[in-house]
């Protein structure tokens, strides 16, 4: 990882050096990609492995970095869902070294898969190769430190990582106590992976700009901070995989079972700082006047409140980016499943939506026609989540509606694509 004093004989202002020590880091992770593109599947799985026996045998001083984290935090007056956003603990970290474990044991996909036949005695076949460096910007979450740095050493990219200022504490004692001596320990360059040792700003900036060394940037935070960072990118060449909003949407049928709708709105809220949490609540006009009441009590009983009609805000805001205000969901009432559909589909993120019902006709219409990254009937929108999914780590959901990686993004969609065309008689080709 490149000190932040390891710029400060580079010309101009802050900006410039800032621009210097990203630009730093890009090389150095390219420099130690190498190692992770001809290192054989095991030592992939090894360096994964590695890091989650570091991850429990460093407990205690992650724990006290994250603590200071925490402190810091409540100190600047953050928002009780966002200090748990932030907040590591035993569990937690039990939970993290268990989740690169399963990675490890996660199947690589084939690296080359044969085609067909081509007129003059070749054949084709489409090889995936990764990256090379990849780029990730995530918001305050110590656990996205190692979720995406396992993410880039499976898929054999390497990756240059920076976290907002209230987790880069947590994020440096994971990175020192965890990532590089985890890639260390199996004869790989640490150098593949890099945090960022600034967090300002001009960090975030400067990630999106590096065209040359980094091409693909993970983008995730805040929409209108993604946002802008993604319209940067843009402008430099670099592309972008952005989760920039989030919001599950749960919409309740004139043929609902209100107990089963009640426990998946009670599901999709016991974390209140996720993007997949349940953030609007549609409800069939026919069943409003008994399930509203219902729905309300239990919002109450878990602390959270209702905003009802009229609002101040937008249909589909979301709440777990309004600092102090997470605990809140949205009621609406709709005429219909075809206005539900509609509202999931223009007023919100399009991220997750749940129809309950027993009317399996109603569900089918449901998941024909809404388009968000993941369409549930009577499941929880929590489910969006690449563990829970595939059961491997994300680097983040993607919500852009173009072709690519779609919804939780995993290992598996870090690669590029690449057509080889050889003798037909040639022997296979090493990986």
């Amino acid at each position: 990882m490149v000190s932040i004093e390891a710029t400060d004989g580079a010309p101009g202002g802050a900006d410039d050096r800032v621009h210097a020590l990203v630009a730093e880091c890009g090389r150095r992770a390219r420099a130690g990609s190498a190692g992770l593109t001809e290192a054989p599947d095991s030592v992939i799985d090894s360096a994964l492995t590695a890091m989650a026996d570091r991850l429990v045998a460093a407990e205690s001083e992650i724990l006290a970095a994250n603590q200071r984290d925490v402190d810091a935090a409540r100190a600047a007056g953050m928002s009780p869902a966002l200090q748990d956003r932030l907040r590591l603990d035993a569990a937690r970290l039990k939970a993290m070294a268990d989740q690169l474990r399963l990675l490890a044991e996660a199947p690589f996909p084939a690296r080359e898969t044969p085609l067909r036949s081509l007129p003059g005695g070749l054949r084709l076949a489409e090889r995936r190769r990764p990256v090379g460096v990849i780029g990730a910007n995530f918001e305050a979450r110590p656990n996205v430190t190692v979720d995406v740095a396992s993410q880039l050493v499976k898929s054999r990219n390497a990756g240059v990582l920076r976290t907002g200022s209230a987790a880069l504490t947590s994020a440096n004692a994971l990175y020192q106590h965890v990532i590089a001596p985890g890639l260390r320990d199996v004869g790989l360059d640490p150098d593949a992976i890099q945090l960022l040792p600034d967090a300002s700003r001009a960090s975030a900036v400067a990630l999106v700009r590096q065209t040359d060394l980094i091409p693909l940037v993970i983008l995730r935070g805040s929409g209108d901070a993604t946002r802008s960072l993604g319209a940067e990118a843009a402008r430099h060449g670099v592309r972008t995989l952005a989760h920039a909003d989030g919001g599950g949407v749960l919409y309740v049928d004139a043929a609902a079972d209100l107990d089963r709708a009640t426990e998946l709105l009670v599901a999709g809220l016991d974390r209140l700082g996720v993007c997949n949490r349940v953030n609007l609540l549609l409800v069939h006009r026919d069943v409003a006047g008994e399930a509203v009441p219902r729905f309300e009590a239990a919002l109450t009983e878990l602390g959270v409140r209702a905003s009802l009609p009229p609002y101040d805000h937008p249909v589909g805001y979301e709440w777990a980016l309004d600092s102090g205000r997470e605990a809140t969901v949205t009621i609406a009432e709709v005429a219909d499943l075809a206005e539900a559909v509609t509202i999931a589909n223009t007023e919100t993120s399009g991220l997750a939506a749940t129809i309950v019902t027993e009317d399996r006709a109603a569900a089918e219409r449901f998941i024909a026609t809404a388009i968000g990254t993941g369409i549930f009937w009577n499941a929880s929108t929590r489910l969006l989540d690449g563990f829970k999914l595939h059961g491997v780590p994300e680097t983040g959901i993607n919500v852009d509606h173009v072709p690519g990686p779609r919804g939780p993004v995993t290992f598996q969609d870090l690669y590029l694509r690449q057509y080889v065309v050889v003798p037909e008689d040639a022997p296979g080709l090493p990986g």
